[in-house]
């Protein structure tokens, strides 16, 4: 049908528009483009098998698995070791506590897999003691949000397993390795924006610890991220599969949060139990809905269809692949990772791969520019739980925020166009 796409969009934004849970928006709509192109019963029964197709995958099995070795480690006192870590090592330097920020939002949304939960593990801390520190309150807020979306990038990422589906078969080991270089240049990137923002503030610097003191510290951490290294490293070495990984992680996270650091006590584990299954649910009916919705939008030819429009535009795929970009920031701002990778990627994967890009490369790009949607108002997540943490507003936040996503979209821009910074490290690994 002509007009099954203006219908699609025109349906699931006016669904949006009227406070409709996104999962809901998204598989209502996918129902009336279904019904305007096939009868109501064919109709009917395609989006359930859809629905339920869509999450019948063994490497989703990861997903419940690192949602709940997150959700462990986030009560297990993690967030403290590793600010103490990050601040033996780097509190001296100037804009200490900013580049602590950072740092300790990296570790900690690599380790949990969720930007969200750096945001409030991370922020919850750090803004009330930069505040203290003269810092200004709005730039805190912002830092920690922006900052936080690195472990979107470095595994275990929940993102990368549902890009791989959606990819149709992007190796997850690959994805997981892939992701580290982009996730260091964004923290790094992060940092050096805080040291000039402090220079030009004249924030002070903390006091440099003693050796024995940094290395106490960096002790303390050690065991947390260890968790990091074993699950990258049994997957790259092949003991295990990214499912087996993350059902290792939460053993770990166990063993860690309740046995070793005492901070998670048996009683509390139903209750983290009982949140897993929450936010296990809630994505999984992402992924279902988004993969109704990319049936009906490959069905209907949509993607080819804007394949060749996109490529008809221009022969240079330096500017194809910066309007590619541009659109993806665009419904990163509107929209949440997990369905935006789900349905954009059978859209502009194509188009990628026609000027030369590795589904690899593609994906770390796909992600890095989503995560930036996290810290991009009128939706970003990360913003929201930012700004409840330092009590203040979006409104406040949007000026020092600016200098962060300009070094953010600085970066993927290099990812963009620089494939070796994705690819390098899987290569080295022979996972490509």
């Amino acid at each position: 049908m002509e007009y099954t796409g203006l219908i699609l969009v025109g349906v699931f934004f006016l669904l949006l528009a009227f406070n409709i849970p996104i999962s809901f928006s998204i598989g209502l709509a996918t129902l009336v483009t279904m019904l305007c192109s096939i009868d109501f019963v064919p109709a009917a029964t395609t989006i359930a098998q859809r629905l339920a197709g869509g999450i019948n995958s063994f490497a989703l099995l990861a997903i419940p698995f690192f949602v709940l070795s997150g959700l462990i480690m986030g009560r297990g006192g993690i967030a403290k070791r590793l600010i103490e870590c990050a601040m033996a090592l780097i509190g001296m330097l100037p804009g200490g506590l900013a580049l602590v920020n950072v740092l300790s939002c990296t570790l900690f949304g690599a380790i949990s897999g969720s930007a969200v939960a750096a945001t409030s593990a991370i922020g919850s801390f750090m803004i009330p003691q930069m505040e203290q520190k003269g810092y200004d309150k709005n730039f805190s807020a912002a830092l920690t949000g922006a900052a936080a979306t690195t472990g979107m990038l470095i595994p275990p990422s929940n993102i990368l397993i549902i890009y791989a589906i959606a990819s149709g078969g992007v190796s997850i080991a690959a994805l997981f390795v892939a992701g580290y270089l982009p996730g260091i240049l964004v923290a790094l990137a992060l940092m050096l924006v805080c040291a000039g923002y402090a220079k030009i503030k004249g924030y002070p610097t903390e006091a440099r610890l003693p050796f024995n003191i940094v290395v106490q510290k960096v002790v303390a951490a050690l065991p947390s991220l260890l968790l990091i290294i074993i699950v990258i490293g049994g997957i790259i070495a092949g003991v295990f599969t990214a499912t087996e990984a993350g059902a290792i992680a939460v053993l770990y996270s166990l063993i860690l949060s309740v046995v070793v650091y005492k901070e998670v006590l048996p009683k509390q584990l139903p209750e983290i139990l009982l949140k897993a299954a929450e936010t296990t649910a809630i994505v999984m009916l992402l992924i279902g809905a988004s993969s109704a919705m990319s049936w009906i939008l490959s069905y209907e030819n949509i993607p080819q269809t804007i394949s060749d429009f996109l490529l008809a535009l221009s022969e240079n795929p330096f500017l194809i692949l910066l309007i590619i970009n541009l659109a993806l920031i665009i419904v990163g701002a509107f929209m949440d990772m997990t369905p935006a990778v789900l349905i954009f990627t059978p859209i502009f994967l194509p188009v990628a791969v026609e000027l030369g890009m590795s589904p690899l490369h593609f994906g770390i790009m796909i992600v890095l520019n989503l995560s930036i949607g996290l810290c991009s108002p009128p939706v970003g997540s990360v913003l929201f739980v930012s700004c409840a943490v330092a009590k203040t507003s979006i409104e406040k936040i949007i000026r020092p925020l600016m200098p962060l996503y300009l070094a953010m979209f600085a970066v993927l821009m290099l990812v963009t166009y620089v494939p070796a910074i994705s690819e390098f490290l899987p290569s080295l690994f022979g996972l490509i």
